[in-house]
């Protein structure tokens, strides 16, 4: 049987491909503006399609998704998303590039979450936050090497070219899935994970500490992602990076949590998760306004600003991931991170869409108002750490 580390680096893999195709499109905003013909509107739509499309699925999916084998739905959704990764790649206009962005988070949605319920599944409690820092890092590898990578091959090629590549990379990564991983049913031997689907939403419902759990998860995505899609149009628009510098700004965030990442895991598990959570969102706090109200500066100063934010940001969700999947035993578990991944999807789409009709342009170009949807994002980062403190933590 594949040992445990083996099939944590698998799954770390195949998040990195599922994170990879979904940042790629937000520093190619500036691009795909000017492509399409655009407003940053209707780029914040390009952007939250795909939540959209992933929470009504993982709404759906979570009544049923415990009543499988882990292994076989994971390669369903996989393949899925490795198909919707190329029709991408296909698209032709901003309508046709719409729909195929929805129907790949259709399965990138329950996908994401299902890899979460993975990791909680065959990691104990007293190092699950270790488990979840490596699976998180992916985020880091991300944008150490994937974004920089795919701005690269969109810069000197074209914006397709990332997309081809990620789907490559993800069809080789489903064989290998599919070849090594074992079949995950110790979940099927509770009756309850064959429970009536609606059983699942009552389950949830009549459990004040899964929701509130859901409701710390939507506060803190939207505390996250009304910031995070503008973050490199308003560094090139704004601040002067050219669209060969941005990757600038994920190489170097991406190098810093790779190597904190882990660190912030390590000390979760060793002094609390709700502690670290709290420290991390403290620092958030200045980060988020840093960012957001950054002047026309130096490539250095802004890179040192975004690099910031992207760690504190990175190192927060260690913890309150971990948090989160320990609301709920094993036997429920992949239905509540389905419900879970819905809900932050939700917020998601509803983040950007906050932030998409909150910002404008001037008439040199330069985005406005940048600076309001950071103050949105402080609040809500206030309010998930005054929910946190709330959450009970179980297995």
């Amino acid at each position: 049987m594949i040992k445990e580390r083996y099939l944590l680096l698998m799954l770390a893999v195949t998040q990195f491909t599922h994170i990879v195709d979904f940042m790629i499109v937000m520093p190619l905003g500036a691009q795909f503006m000017e492509l399409f013909d655009i407003t940053p509107g209707q780029f914040s739509w390009i952007v939250s399609v795909y939540a959209l499309s992933a929470g009504i699925i993982g709404f759906f999916g979570a009544m049923y998704i415990d009543r499988y084998d882990r292994k076989k739905v994971l390669l369903a959704c996989y393949l899925g998303f490795t198909i919707g990764t190329f029709a991408c790649a296909l698209s032709n206009g901003f309508l046709f590039f719409l729909i195929t962005r929805a129907f790949t988070g259709m399965f990138g949605g329950v996908l994401g979450a299902l890899v979460l319920a993975i990791v909680a599944d065959i990691t104990p409690l007293e190092r699950r936050g270790k488990s979840m820092g490596l699976i998180m890092t992916a985020f880091s590898v991300a944008s150490v090497v994937g974004v920089p990578i795919s701005l690269w091959l969109a810069a000197y090629f074209n914006w397709r070219a990332p997309f081809i590549v990620v789907g490559i990379l993800a069809f080789i990564m489903m064989l290998l899935l599919y070849r090594f991983m074992p079949s995950m049913t110790k979940h099927l031997k509770n009756v309850s994970s064959k429970q009536a689907p609606i059983q699942v939403l009552k389950n949830v419902a009549n459990d004040p500490n899964q929701l509130r759990a859901l409701f710390f998860s939507i506060i803190l995505i939207l505390g996250h992602f009304t910031i995070i899609p503008f973050i490199a149009p308003y560094m090139e628009l704004n601040i002067g990076f050219s669209k060969y510098e941005i990757p600038y700004i994920y190489f170097v965030g991406g190098i810093l949590t790779a190597i904190l990442l882990p660190i912030a895991g390590r000390l979760s598990d060793k002094y609390g998760h709700v502690r670290i959570f709290l420290i991390s969102s403290v620092f958030a706090l200045f980060s988020i306004y840093a960012i957001t109200n950054l002047p026309p500066v130096s490539i250095i100063i802004a890179i040192i600003v975004t690099s910031s934010y992207f760690v504190v940001s990175s190192g927060r969700n260690v913890p309150a991931t971990t948090m989160v999947t320990s609301v709920v035993s094993s036997k429920n578990r992949a239905s509540f991170m389905s419900l879970r991944a819905s809900a932050n999807q939700f917020a998601l789409f509803l983040g950007s869409l906050i932030a998409g009709m909150i910002i404008d342009t001037n008439e040199d170009g330069s985005l406005l108002h940048y600076e309001y949807v950071g103050y949105v994002a402080i609040v809500m980062s206030i309010i998930s750490m005054i929910i946190s403190r709330r959450l009970i933590l179980k297995s």
